[in-house]
């Protein structure tokens, strides 16, 4: 006995049996999912109408709904930042979550439009909810922000990195648009708003919560949708040119954005689909990132989808940016509309460009 004991517990046989215990350990790991617990969206109380903006500038509600979808916004009252939306989106997460906020222990920020040059909002909502030092991390790509912070988030909890996360997607634009006649045509897309919500471990191993996420950009074509000013590359960064010539307004090649967003789009959506081995009729829901109601019909189209199964509320939001999809997300949850067991597929394009998707078993 003593013998095969003392074979048993041999380097060679203790380096196989550590080998076999990583093996299963791995294993493990590759079956944790995330899922997640709780959604929560705030916009705020000011509504700007087609009609408000006609006062403003030259453009009527009839133009703005045939090329967009959109009769309404949202715009912030002057002092609120993108903070405090992301921040008020968070404790409405975090009570649908039903935990306590001192249990997150990690931040996931995206926006493109943070209070500050630097630092990010990611801090900055961390401190607004009196969190300890935990860590806050920002993303900045913008209309693919949340689902950039959603992979990365999805990574963190499969390593067991961390247990709860917060995931924010705040915009506030309104402060930054040309209502000129030469930028109204971006300016009358754009509303304020903030999504959020809690990331988990699934722990019951019923193959529910995110099953995939994928990512994608294409850099050269950055100055088709871009906010050229104000830049490092210059010195100094702020001139007295660069506001005379409106250069640090947001500026779109409105034609390029449309032709790749209505492309890419249903190219993330069917690699996501492809992955998983599933098809686009075991979609229940898609939630497209709402950058136009007209890219949001023809991305249907594309795939043959019902439009009944695509999410549109842009006509209420306008173009909210990073926070576009967990608006989306949490408004059809609190609607009833999505059921256990659903198939989820979320999908985004824009500036950078980049694009995604991912595909979640709700």
């Amino acid at each position: 006995m003593h013998i095969m004991l003392s074979l048993f517990l041999s380097q060679e046989n203790f380096g196989f049996i550590f080998l076999y215990a990583s093996i299963i350990i791995v294993q493990y790991r590759m079956k944790i999912r995330s899922i997640i617990t709780g959604t929560g969206q705030f916009v705020p109380p000011k509504t700007v109408t087609n009609f408000d903006l006609e006062k403003i500038m030259n453009t009527s509600d009839e133009w703005i709904r045939q090329r967009s979808g959109i009769s309404e916004r949202h715009y912030a009252e002057k002092g609120i930042g993108t903070s405090d939306l992301a921040y008020k989106a968070a404790l409405l997460a975090i009570d649908d979550a039903k935990i306590d906020k001192s249990e997150i222990d990690f931040i996931i920020a995206a926006t493109l439009s943070p209070d500050h040059y630097f630092p990010g909002i990611g801090v900055l909502v961390q401190a607004k909810l009196g969190l300890s030092n935990i860590g806050a991390l920002d993303v900045r790509n913008q209309c693919s922000g949340f689902i950039y912070a959603l992979s990365v988030a999805d990574q963190y909890i499969k390593t067991q990195t961390f247990k709860k996360i917060l995931i924010v997607a705040a915009e506030v634009q309104s402060s930054n648009m040309d209502y000129s006649d030469e930028g109204r045509d971006i300016a009358v897309l754009f509303g304020d708003g903030g999504g959020a919500v809690i990331l988990e471990a699934n722990e019951k191993n019923d193959e529910k919560g995110i099953l995939s996420t994928h990512l994608f950009s294409d850099g050269r074509y950055a100055s088709d949708l871009w906010m050229e000013k104000p830049s490092s590359k210059d010195k100094p960064t702020f001139t007295k040119e660069y506001f005379e010539n409106n250069r640090f307004f947001p500026r779109m090649n409105g034609r390029n954005v449309f032709i790749n967003a209505v492309q890419k789009m249903p190219e993330a959506v069917r690699t996501a689909l492809n992955h998983n081995g599933l098809t686009i009729e075991d979609v229940d829901h898609l939630i497209p990132h709402q950058a136009n109601d007209r890219i949001s019909l023809m991305v249907a189209r594309n795939l043959r989808i019902p439009v009944e199964k695509v999410i549109r509320n842009i006509d209420r939001f306008g173009n909210t940016t990073a926070a576009s999809i967990p608006i989306a997300l949490d408004e059809t949850i609190k609607q009833g509309k999505i059921k256990e067991g659903d198939i989820i597929v979320l999908t985004s394009f824009g500036s950078g460009y980049t694009w995604a998707s991912v595909v979640i078993r709700w």
